[in-house]
């Protein structure tokens, strides 16, 4: 049996994928295999990878045809898929991984449907002890791996009991455009996905266990008081980010609160869970960084003109499928190089007895496009860490179910990331002067 089948290895981030894994420093002590629709979309990966790819098996898997999932499903310990718009083509792969206990990770960023497949799977894949991961690329990584940092690191400064009150992370990026799929997944969340359901995966706490304090409501301009201040827009991928981070905080929490709702009888105890929480006043918000008010603006205006255009005029979508990439198309290896992501955190306590609170600065810095080049690092390693890692990984993995990045993950992740050469995470204590924090 293989340790990993990549499914979808042939489109553009697929591509990606299969060579960070072929390539892999570790990758003498791993195996994985990788499944396209046709036999003849394997040449252009064998051409661009040579012997990399020698000893590689392949799999012809249609995902409109379960039979042949099931089939590749079995050949594998954990699949990552990055075959999209999940909406469309998820479904039956998770269904397949969950029958047949094969534990699972993808890129989505689509909230409905990992709405619906918490609802339909989660039950079902912790009683097969399948491990299933959605939102594992720069869609929701990040997000939910600055928080928990940020939580540890307020923990072992101010004690075990330390609880946050906000969470605000400032997103830096520098990218070279969209993939086809990308795009495809776009349209399918304005043509697939119906709007009530689409509506409700924007509520908060619409994927968490149980409800929390409510996030602050969006607004258009945001600044974060550090030094340089950083001010900016609506991040329009904060609307998955942030339910996913809820959802971590969700399961924490009910963890801490009532472990024998989580786990089954006798297998973890009280100390494995109870430092993982949040704090029941938590509350999550995050930012795109731009240089100058008159550029937030402008990025404002031209985004709203856009999904206005695209949300309500069909020809507009007409137009944009024959400008946009098609399916396998994306930015060339050199644009890749040139991108980047740098995202600040800043995490504050909520008061202690004497009124104090404790500050936390936490920093996720990546070399190469995020969108892309990165989240095939991220989902690589966590698919890794489910191969090489299981035992290391929280209670949570040997539970099973539909879980986050940090839940599934944790440590083991960040490890991996900050030993990859591409990614570093920081996080600090902000300094005290004058018996306060210092946060500008």
């Amino acid at each position: 049996m293989l340790d990993i089948l990549l499914l979808g290895a042939t489109g553009y981030t697929g591509r990606l994928i299969t060579r960070y894994l072929a390539t892999h420093p570790q990758r003498g002590t791993f195996t994985f295999g990788i499944a396209a629709r046709s036999e003849q979309k394997f040449e252009t990966l064998r051409d661009e990878l040579g012997d990399a790819l020698l000893h590689v098996p392949t799999f012809v898997v249609d995902v409109a045809n379960f039979d042949d999932i099931e089939r590749a499903v079995q050949q594998a310990r954990v699949v990552i898929n990055a075959v999209g718009p999940y909406w469309r083509w998820g479904t039956s792969v998770v269904r397949a991984c969950v029958r047949h206990g094969r534990h699972y990770v993808d890129l989505t960023g689509e909230a409905p449907w990992v709405r619906q497949v918490i609802s339909e799977f989660d039950y079902v894949a912790a009683k097969a002890g399948s491990v299933i991961v959605p939102c594992a690329g720069l869609d929701s990584v990040p997000s939910d791996l600055l928080v928990y940092v940020a939580s540890k690191t307020l923990k072992s400064f101010a004690g075990p009991q330390t609880a946050i009150d906000t969470s605000t992370s400032a997103w830096k990026l520098s990218s070279s455009g969209i993939s086809g799929g990308t795009f495809s997944s776009i349209l399918s969340i304005l043509e697939d996905i119906p709007r009530h359901k689409a509506r409700e995966a924007t509520h908060d706490f619409a994927l968490s266990p149980i409800k929390g304090v409510p996030s602050p409501r969006p607004r258009t301009f945001y600044a974060l008081s550090v030094d340089p201040p950083l001010r900016g827009v609506l991040y329009l991928m904060s609307v998955v980010n942030r339910q996913v981070v809820q959802r971590s905080w969700g399961l924490f929490e009910l963890a801490g609160r009532s472990p024998e709702l989580v786990f089954p009888p006798g297998s973890f105890g009280p100390q494995d869970v109870s430092g993982l929480s949040y704090g029941p006043a938590f509350k999550y918000d995050e930012f795109m960084v731009l240089p100058s008010m008159l550029h937030a603006v402008f990025v404002v205006f031209f985004l709203a003109t856009v999904a206005l255009a695209m949300a309500t005029f069909p020809p507009a979508r007409w137009l944009a499928r024959k400008l946009m990439p098609q399916s396998g198309e994306g930015p060339n290896d050199l644009d890749l190089e040139t991108g980047s992501v740098h995202i600040t955190n800043i995490t504050t306590s909520a008061p202690a007895a004497n009124g104090r609170t404790v500050t936390v600065r936490t920093t996720f810095k990546g070399k190469g496009d995020p969108g892309y080049l990165l989240s095939s690092v991220m989902i690589s390693e966590a698919a890794l860490a489910l191969v090489q890692d299981k035992n290391l990984l929280p209670p949570f993995a040997k539970r099973g179910g539909v879980l986050t990045p940090m839940t599934a993950f944790g440590d083991v992740l960040i490890q991996r990331l900050n030993a990859c050469g591409r990614i570093s995470i920081e996080s600090d204590v902000v300094p005290v002067e004058g018996g306060r924090m210092k946060v500008l």
